[in-house]
């Protein structure tokens, strides 16, 4: 089998993105609990997703 037949994948580190989500997640959480932030809650969003999806190795 040559080289360029076999398909080759690195695996990549996720923790740290998985740090990044969970810290997010810890934010978007306490701003639901909290009624002074509960509408700007839609602000920690866009962090928590793409933090979750890099973590998930989606992008």
């Amino acid at each position: 089998m040559h080289k360029s037949e076999k398909m080759e994948e690195t695996k990549k580190s996720t923790g740290k993105y998985w740090i990044y989500f969970f810290i997010w997640f810890a934010i978007i959480v306490t701003m639901l609990y909290l009624p002074q932030f509960r509408q700007f809650f839609w602000l920690a969003l866009p962090g928590t997703a793409t933090y979750f999806a890099k973590a998930m190795d989606i992008i």
